[in-house]
């Protein structure tokens, strides 16, 4: 969880700078910086996950924050299509629903494993329904599948902090995995929070706009 913190703080300081700085007029206004940023945030996220086992602690650390990095550059753009000021009010409600799904997750007896088929599916789900928006007519739907969004995203903040504590039962007598797998589960928490952020964001301003 502290990792997480410090890489959300990476992120929204990145973010901020660049709308003070007006550097985000000049990323999102070139087709091909945007594209250079999907596939460097795509590519060190699956590297990151990938290759942590075989990765040195310092390796990872970096690269972690390396990815908050790139997403504060796609934070700065929800921003400033949203404004500040509903920003900060949706961050906060974010961070009560996160924290709440966290602690159930944390607390409750149940296995929540059984959950994971399906909220892999639903994963897949908006991955497809992404891809697909960039070419077909689908904002009407946006609302939806933002509400489904949220719902994916705060399934998976409870059972990935559910398999935090497998983690640390797992690796306990191995101080460098145990070191490594706290970076690999602050970048699942991380991603939790980040993609709920962004889909009470969607949802709050598309029902204001509707």
């Amino acid at each position: 969880f502290m990792w997480m913190f410090l890489g959300l703080l990476v992120s929204f300081a990145t973010g901020l700078a660049l709308i003070f700085t007006g550097a985000v007029w000049y990323i999102f206004s070139s087709g091909a910086v945007i594209m250079l940023l999907v596939l460097l945030e795509l590519g060190t996220g699956i590297y990151l996950s990938a290759r942590i086992q075989r990765m040195s602690v310092g390796t990872a650390t970096l690269l972690f924050f390396f990815y908050a990095v790139l997403n504060g550059v796609v934070i700065s753009s929800a921003l400033l299509l949203y404004g500040l000021v509903e920003a900060i009010l949706v961050f906060a409600l974010t961070a009560l629903y996160f924290g709440v799904l966290a602690a159930y997750g944390y607390l409750t007896k149940r296995n929540l494993a059984r959950v994971g088929p399906i909220l892999t599916s639903g994963l897949i789900f908006l991955v497809v329904f992404w891809v697909l928006a960039l070419f077909l007519p689908l904002s009407g739907l946006e609302i939806i599948v933002s509400m489904i969004g949220i719902a994916v995203f705060l399934g998976c903040t409870a059972y990935d902090t559910q398999k935090i504590q497998f983690f640390y039962q797992y690796y306990a007598g191995y101080p460098d995995m145990l070191a490594k797998a706290s970076i690999f589960s602050a970048l699942q928490l991380y991603l939790d929070f980040i993609n709920l952020f962004l889909y009470l964001l969607r949802f709050l301003g598309n029902g204001k706009r509707s």
